[in-house]
């Protein structure tokens, strides 16, 4: 089963294969969609929202089951998952955890969608009465990356169903079987036929074709700035939401504990092989602090397990292709040529790239420029305060920083002058909780994700006014 369309899954003659990213060998194959099959999927999207809407129990419901189904199905869930996206088998069962507690945090979101009153002014207007009413906005288009393939499912399909929306889901080709079988789940939980569709096939074919489809009334992206930059230009004036990456900064301050910013930083900068929007890739630390910190970092860098995502006991497994392997083993000789000490790390075998720990690399490196999304981390060193801040700025991106302090006027601020969309304080650039705002500014993207924020995106402000 491939496809879903309007409560269908069906089949296609023309197959993507799917590979384990550890050993190579073939998963499955998934079906590509065709032009038509969006136009089906998108219609009866509007045909369910039109003859069966969804009530606000109905919502709660169908998310709130889901959640159950999710916790219920954890393990072989978390298996296929470290299958096709090479996640550590401890990982991907959090994942599976954190999905089924962003579906039943839309659940209870679904029930506290409200519009509010609207003062008017004085005078003749007192006899008049106003307020606001959130309405669904239409056929959600989600299109969901490979690192998080429940996840990140969860915090775009989830809160389209609890606004009251139907939706079709384009997963990443390379991770495609996790979604189908959430999809099927979800149907299980009792979504009504042409409230959720699922298509696959390639982002040059099927993701060009769904931009191209004038029935969507709202995108939600994640992926790179290149392809969030070309759907913005192609859906025009419909809203969306693009999360686009970062190459996140964490600051380690002089008067931080050491011991407890580097065990941090060693640990989220290679959660998923570093495949996260959010990890640690620039460290930016007190001179003063400087060798102690990188000395902790380095021993807690080779201490993780690398290896086999399905061995419990792994911390690092593969990247998502040995392209991107290449590309990052080719960056990290890039920053060595221009100066950079290597640490520890730097070696690849096929998919796997050791655990890279790179200090003094210059910073127009592309370490220290683009988004490595690798298990590579650059420490560099800073004098002041400002110019650590300056160095944080110093980027395109903008998505979440880290800071380590014991210092609360340090803290104020970098709260003020570090230009992200969210500063986690005595933690690292990669914190998440499923319930919070998360986006960015500058190239990492426009709106926010977290249920409660991604509901009112996905839903539209209608103003009423009563006169007497």
């Amino acid at each position: 089963m491939s496809l879903l369309i309007n409560g269908k899954w069906i089949e296609t003659d023309e197959r993507i294969s799917v590979f384990n990213k550890y050993n190579g060998e073939e998963i499955g194959q998934v079906s590509v969609a065709s032009k038509e099959h969006i136009r089906q999927a998108v219609q009866s999207s509007r045909q369910a929202m039109k003859e069966h809407p969804l009530s606000m129990e109905d919502r709660y419901r169908i998310l709130s089951r889901t959640s159950e189904l999710l916790l219920q199905h954890r393990d072989p869930m978390a298996e296929l998952i470290a299958k096709e996206a090479g996640k550590p088998l401890a990982e991907a069962k959090m994942e599976v955890t954190r999905a089924a507690r962003t579906f039943l945090i839309s659940a209870e979101e679904a029930k506290r969608i409200s519009g509010e009153m609207v003062p008017l002014a004085s005078g003749e207007l007192v006899a008049k009465l106003a307020f606001t009413l959130r309405k669904p906005i239409g056929v959600v288009c989600a299109i969901s990356p490979f690192n998080y393939p429940i996840n990140l499912v969860a915090h775009k399909v989830g809160p389209a169903i609890a606004a009251g929306n139907a939706f079709v889901l384009k997963p990443a080709t390379t991770t495609p079987f996790t979604a189908i079988r959430l999809l099927q789940l979800m149907q299980e939980a009792g979504l009504p036929d042409g409230y959720g569709h699922l298509v696959t096939g390639g982002g040059s074919t099927v993701g060009e074709w769904l931009l191209q489809e004038e029935g969507f009334s709202f995108y939600t992206f994640t992926g790179s700035p290149r392809v969030g930059k070309h759907l913005k230009e192609a859906i025009g004036l419909r809203p969306c939401t693009l999360e686009l990456g970062s190459n996140s900064a964490t600051v380690v301050h002089g008067d931080a504990d050491i011991d407890y910013a580097a065990e941090r930083c060693a640990r989220t900068a290679f959660n998923n092989a570093g495949q996260v929007c959010i990890s640690v890739q620039r460290i930016m630390v007190h001179k003063d602090v400087k060798q102690r910190f990188l000395a902790k970092m380095v021993e807690m860098t080779k201490s993780l397990l690398v290896g086999d995502p399905m061995n419990p006991s792994t911390e690092v497994g593969p990247m998502i292709s040995e392209l991107d392997a290449a590309r990052a083993e080719e960056w990290i000789r890039e920053a060595v040529e221009a100066g950079a000490q290597l640490l520890c790390g730097g070696t690849r075998i096929g998919t796997m790239v050791q655990p890279t720990v790179l200090s003094d690399v210059p910073f127009h490196a592309k370490l220290c420029v683009e988004e490595a999304f690798a298990p590579v981390v650059v420490v560099n060193s800073y004098s002041s305060l400002d110019e650590a801040i300056a160095m944080v700025n110093n980027s395109k991106y903008g998505l979440q920083g880290g800071l380590f302090t014991r210092s609360l006027e340090v803290m104020i601020k970098c709260a003020h002058e570090i230009h992200v969309g969210g500063l986690m304080v005595n933690e690292t650039s990669a914190f998440r909780s499923d319930e919070m705002p998360y986006g960015g500014v500058k190239e990492s993207g426009i709106g926010r994700e977290g249920p409660r924020y991604t509901i009112q995106e996905m839903t539209e402000m209608k103003l009423v006014v009563i006169h007497k």
